[in-house]
């Protein structure tokens, strides 16, 4: 389970007692909402299913998988679906590739999504042994599905907008520099990830 509501502003009331800048942030912008989403394998193919796409398609393309493959989506229920059948839901070669890796590595129990490991990198690498899943999509599933309280998505260029914009710099940093930026507000850099989106367009910032 993701961050609740309750968390988000307990850590970033912590990170704020220690950091004027995001303290009066906080008094300009208010707090952000919480972006909770279910553990498991549906999480990732939903990912996969919204890459490069509106969220108008992506829902389309959820709604016609729901569908075909049941409520429940079993990964089995994906692997035994042709090429044409899936394609006819919408979903591209790539996707379907994308789509799966990730339903032959849970149905052969080599990703446990449910037992990733407790070290954030550990369980980042674990995840990008997906084909589509790259560091981003896996920072974000362990931040808004798991609730880690210390991931930081410092590729995310919202993200690295919006530090910019907070510390005052003359442009956006690099993933590198707003990775190093972010060390500042251990161990709380998940509830800062959150928000940084929600600062990144308010006019109050």
């Amino acid at each position: 389970m993701g961050l609740t509501n309750s968390q988000l502003r307990e850590h970033l009331d912590a990170v704020a007692s220690k950091d004027a800048v995001v303290a009066a942030a906080i008094e300009r912008c208010g707090y952000p909402e919480e972006r909770i989403r279910p553990t498991g394998y549906r999480t990732l193919l939903r990912t996969i299913v919204g890459q490069q796409v509106s969220v108008a398609a992506a829902a389309s393309v959820w709604n016609k998988l729901e569908t075909e493959l049941g409520e429940d989506m079993a990964a089995r229920e994906l692997l035994d679906r042709d090429f044409d059948t899936l394609r006819a839901c919408g979903l591209s070669r790539q996707k379907q590739g994308y789509a799966r890796s990730l339903c032959e590595l849970v149905e052969s129990g080599e990703l446990d999504l449910e037992s990733l490991p407790q070290d954030d990198e550990e369980a980042i690498a674990e995840l990008v042994r997906i084909k589509g899943i790259g560091r981003w999509s896996a920072e974000i599933y362990l931040l808004f599905a798991e609730g880690r309280q210390d991931i930081w998505p410092a590729g995310d260029l919202a993200v690295q907008e919006a530090v910019g914009r907070l510390l005052g710099l003359p442009e956006r940093p690099s993933e590198k520099h707003t990775r190093e930026l972010g060390e500042q507000w251990r161990p709380y850099r998940g509830a800062m990830a959150i928000f940084t989106w929600h600062t990144y367009n308010n006019a109050a910032l």
